[in-house]
């Protein structure tokens, strides 16, 4: 359906003119539906005689909206069950609206009067986050402002475009406390976002408070240094990290959450990503051996152990107490980067599969999964994980194409897809599985600008191509994740996530016809004096540059040096380090480091066995400043047996005296 907004007061003429509409005041995500009034009508300005009409089941809604208008505009506005003389705001159910869903709304303003009308509580609440998105920037001060408290007379039928609109919250790695989180979940509630899913257990902290298993935190919580810097680092912070919430803080934040209409999800991580609990509890272990929590980030080695009962005993128990503080009726159990030498180690496991009939580790961990599933669904929940848990060989970790053989996961498991061929989520998706899409290539927060750009993360669309329209009704949505192994800083974390969570908040909400990137920029312009003026640190000048701090995810598999570095064009072979390990994408990326010259690059080929077989042809400058220095190259097939070679065509840009080094990523 295309949006129909009929340019009405000059307050608009500052906003140019796309595609024969005006753009959006302010809002964000955009709506399905727009309509400014006729120019004559004017504007509804807020005062003190204004009144929140609303009954008994909208208090939540009604309060929060007066509370929301009171620090900045001094209005304590009043809320009362019928309607009065003067200008008014009414809130009101409407079942008339079923077709707008869940959390869809209306909203009408006019001269003496606002209203908001919807199906549900939750399209109410996203009602008045589109009035408060009107209103100047100011509206989010928690002082009183001078700013002129009105807003266009405008029409908006609105609802989203997926049910599953997520943000996703490492804590595991660094503990970022209640202040941070309260702080995210605003802003989630301000842009629509209704899921907050939260990475609360991994092999280097577990950070919930179990009471049957105290040790979880007193142990598990805490770690005895850090890896800084990349993947494989040797540098350390030298310090200890810990933190963890108790049950009472939890509580609280699930309310606040909820009061926001936004869902948390909690991962408990397992099989693999465990070593927190395992060093708390060594018997959980396959090798039944001490271990400490982990300071390296990476993926371990340690997994819970399949073949006991305990195993499962264990798990039922937190889980009770889990989803005591949780009511969503979803816990995320990972599943993701299992390395499986303890399990083929293990008398037990081969026991098992001999018993159970399991011909291959990813058969092992998919009875693992599917008996997990049984204990989550007796308690009246369902699982979700990571989509390794389908048993696809995701990471080499299984050789020699040894992929689930004899297993298959239950079907009400949902499916959260971060890696693989899209074939792969198609396959579940014919499977009868739900699909959460959150590829890694387009959606993590922790890759850099130079990765995942704000305009890249725009661009993103979790509907697969291939689908039929009944298919692609099993895609609920997106997740967007901020891992933080790299991440120890509230500045840094707020960097990474802002702006591009406002890009994928309107992925998520926005209907993909009314998608338009140039209009979003331009409503940016407001939400960036919001996020000033609430004091988060969000990439102001990094939206589009690149940094060698954006490839911390990439490997580094060559150098060149002024002995390299020729004076005119020249071809120049460079190694691939055994990175090139499947047919596929691959990026590869030249970055500087020092000297007195910055390289040239016009064009990057991989050689198998000496033969060309891919090539990317570009200029690229890496020197002081960054400009075009992504290579991606498509191995169409991999030879177990051949040869990889990277070979470029480089100069030295005025001189030879250039150091760096060359970094590749496999990538879908």
């Amino acid at each position: 359906m295309k949006r129909t907004i009929i340019a009405c007061m000059a307050s608009l003429t500052a906003f140019p003119l796309l595609s024969s509409t005006v753009v959006a005041q302010h809002i964000i995500p955009t709506p399905l539906e727009m309509k400014y009034s006729d120019p004559q009508q004017g504007n509804f300005t807020f005062t003190a005689d204004t009144t929140i009409v609303a009954d008994e089941t909208l208090k939540n809604e009604a309060t929060a909206l007066a509370a929301s208008l009171a620090p900045a505009t001094g209005l304590k506005l009043v809320i009362q069950a019928e309607k009065t003389d003067g200008k008014q705001i009414k809130l009101a159910l409407d079942p008339a609206l079923k077709d707008l869903g869940k959390e869809g709304y209306t909203l009408q303003v006019t001269p003496t009067g606002i209203e908001v009308k919807a199906p549900t509580a939750t399209g109410i609440y996203y009602g008045i986050q589109s009035i408060l998105q009107l209103l100047p920037a100011e509206v989010v001060a928690t002082q009183k402002q001078g700013a002129n408290w009105s807003i266009p007379c405008v029409s908006i039928s609105d609802k989203p475009r997926f049910s599953w609109r997520a943000f996703m919250l490492d804590e595991a790695r660094h503990f970022k406390g209640e202040k941070e989180v309260k702080k995210l979940l605003d802003q989630m509630a301000a842009l629509k976002m209704n899921v907050f899913h939260w990475h609360l257990t991994d092999d280097q902290g577990w950070r919930i408070e179990i009471k049957k298993y105290p040790r979880l935190t007193t142990v598990g919580s805490k770690r005895t240094d850090t890896q800084t810097g990349t993947w494989g680092s040797a540098t350390r912070t030298g310090e200890p990290h810990s933190g963890f919430y108790t049950q009472e803080q939890i509580k609280d934040i699930v309310a606040y959450a909820a009061d926001r209409h936004i869902t948390i999800i909690p991962e408990i991580g397992m099989p693999g990503h465990a070593c927190a609990a395992i060093a708390a509890y060594p018997e959980l272990g396959t090798n039944k051996k001490p271990i400490e929590v982990m300071t390296i980030f990476g993926k371990a080695y340690d997994a819970y152990d399949p073949a006991a009962e305990t195993t499962y005993s264990f798990i039922s128990d937190v889980l009770d107490e889990v989803f005591t503080l949780f009511p969503s009726k979803i816990v995320h159990i990972g599943g993701d980067e299992v390395r499986f030498d303890h399990w083929k180690k293990s008398a037990d496991v081969k026991k098992l599969m001999k018993r159970e009939g399991l011909k291959t580790m990813a058969d092992v961990q998919l009875y693992f999964t599917n008996r997990v599933a049984g204990i989550v669904q007796k308690k009246g929940r369902n699982v979700m994980g990571w989509n390794e848990i389908l048993g696809d060989d995701l990471h080499g970790f299984l050789k020699d194409g040894q992929t689930a053989k004899a297993a298959s996961l239950d079907k009400n498991t949902i499916v959260h897809f971060w890696k693989g061929s899209t074939q792969l989520a198609k396959r579940a998706i014919k499977d009868g599985h739900t699909i959460v899409n959150s590829l890694h290539s387009q959606t993590y927060l922790d890759y850099g600008y130079g990765n995942i750009s704000l305009g890249k993360a725009y661009a993103f669309d979790p509907i697969i191509k291939g689908l039929t329209q009944e298919e692609e009704k099993r895609i609920i949505g997106i997740g967007c994740q901020m891992w933080s192994e790299w991440i120890p800083t509230v500045k840094r974390m707020e960097y990474q996530i802002y702006p591009r969570l406002g890009a994928y908040a309107e992925v998520a909400w926005t209907a993909k016809e009314n998608k338009d990137y140039q209009s979003f920029k331009k409503r940016m312009v407001r939400q960036f004096k919001c996020w000033d003026i609430q004091g988060i640190q969000y990439a102001k000048n990094q939206i589009a540059k690149f940094s060698a701090s954006d490839f911390f995810n990439h490997v580094k598999v060559d150098n060149w040096t002024p002995a390299q570095t020729p004076k005119d064009w020249k071809n120049v072979s460079f190694k691939t380090a055994g990175k090139i390990t499947s047919a596929g994408n691959y990026e590869v990326v030249f970055l500087y480091q020092k000297g007195t010259h910055a390289l040239e690059i016009s064009e990057l080929a991989l050689l198998e066995n000496g033969k060309q077989v891919a090539i990317d042809k570009h200029q690229a400058f890496s020197g002081g400043q960054l400009k075009g220095i992504i290579y991606k190259l498509k191995l169409p097939t991999f030879k177990k047996d051949a040869k990889y070679t990277l070979q470029a065509r480089i100069k030295g840009s005025g001189g030879t005296d250039s150091h760096g080094e060359i970094k590749i990523r496999s990538g879908e």
